[in-house]
């Protein structure tokens, strides 16, 4: 292959076979795959020997789709995607990749849509600086969690016998570091700090807004691009995951809002990935009230929402609150179910600590 007067030898990626088996391709296009979490998205692979990355989108009315990054110079001519036409899965081998790789996918419709540069809504990551639109190869696997006493006491509890008390917490506006610009504290920091907080208020639990990544801050997490990475305004999903662990070795659950029907109409976003409809409805709503981020409105049938809940619980994820509204979110508050407290020193950096755990951050 030459490029800028270089000529480099690779792979062809298109003498490999498809990673996706016949029933894992009957089961995706009936919705009903418990585990698409492990075969749409990018997935770090070796096969004949040779290792790279195995992507995947569902796109079924693109006329093309291609994987784009700095790997090809955003080029979609350089891997265009093979289709599996029953279910509408393009898939692709890029030989020599690995983690880290930034991308997106390359979509051209049937009719005369600009090209779209979408990102991956599996991704289990997404790029750390804005405007945070691209999606980046992770593989989480090995990540070792320490919370099996804590899961093994959930498993002994009678939940519809013993009280619960959950603390609902917006992430980016719960504290702050005033004397440090006002930034984010990330996710090590409030893994401490909430850890203390709910614990001396009594709290059983903790429920985030949503925390997949969503580049419109503003939205407050509603606008999602994706729903298996977590926002990389906090730190790295490793970090996330760390931060979960840390709550439940602290002994507090922890609940995900979950949002699958609000598809941002952005370039990159959800909105009409395929180049057309991607459910049942696609009303416009809010884009009044917001000035960047515009969404639309979508209805999921049942089906597709339970194994979307199975998926993310598959995750690591605890628990799911699925918000299906199309209103426009109010502004973030901290807030418990008994309302026995509001957060106490928004935009503030000091917490006491009260009691400890050792640090799941220096080993993750």
């Amino acid at each position: 292959m030459t490029r800028n007067g270089h000529v480099t030898e690779i792979d062809d990626p298109y003498r490999f076979q498809s990673l996706l088996s016949d029933f894992d391709r009957h089961l995706l296009a009936e919705g009903t795959h418990h585990h698409a979490h492990e075969k749409l998205g990018a997935h770090p692979a070796t096969l004949d020997g040779v290792t790279g990355v195995a992507f995947a989108v569902w796109a079924p009315s693109a006329r093309r789709v291609s994987v784009v990054g700095d790997f090809n110079d955003w080029d979609g001519r350089c891997h265009p995607m093979r289709l599996h036409p029953a279910n509408g899965i393009w898939e692709i081998f890029v030989p020599g990749l690995g983690r880290t790789s930034v991308y997106k996918f390359e979509i051209r419709g049937r009719a005369a849509e600009p090209l779209a540069l979408k990102s991956d809504p599996y991704a289990l990551a997404s790029e750390a600086e804005t405007p945070r639109t691209a999606s980046v190869v992770a593989n989480l696997d090995d990540f070792r969690w320490r919370d099996e006493a804590w899961l093994a006491e959930r498993a002994r509890r009678q939940p519809l016998r013993e009280p619960l008390s959950i603390y609902e917490v917006h992430l980016g506006s719960w504290r702050r570091v005033p004397e440090q610009g006002d930034r984010f504290l990330d996710y090590r920091e409030l893994a401490d700090q909430l850890a203390d907080y709910v614990g001396e208020m009594g709290f059983t639990h903790v429920e985030l807004l949503p925390v997949m990544e969503h580049p419109f801050y503003g939205s407050w997490g509603y606008q999602t691009i994706g729903y298996f990475a977590p926002s990389r305004r906090y730190g790295s999903p490793r970090e996330f995951m760390a931060f979960v662990d840390h709550l439940h070795r602290r002994g507090v659950g922890v609940i995900l809002d979950w949002v699958p029907a609000h598809f941002p109409r952005d370039p990159h976003g959800l909105g009409l990935l395929s180049t057309a409809p991607t459910s049942t409805s696609t009303r416009t709503r809010g884009s009044a009230s917001i000035p960047t981020g515009a969404r639309s409105s979508s209805t999921m049938d049942a089906t597709r929402s339970r194994t979307s809940c199975s998926i993310a619980r598959s995750s690591g994820w605890t628990a799911i609150t699925p918000t299906v509204s199309g209103s426009t979110p109010s502004p973030p508050r901290s807030t418990s179910t008994t309302r026995a407290s509001r957060a106490s020193g928004y935009r503030t950096s000091s917490a006491g600590a009260r009691t400890s755990a050792p640090s799941p951050f220096s080993a993750a």
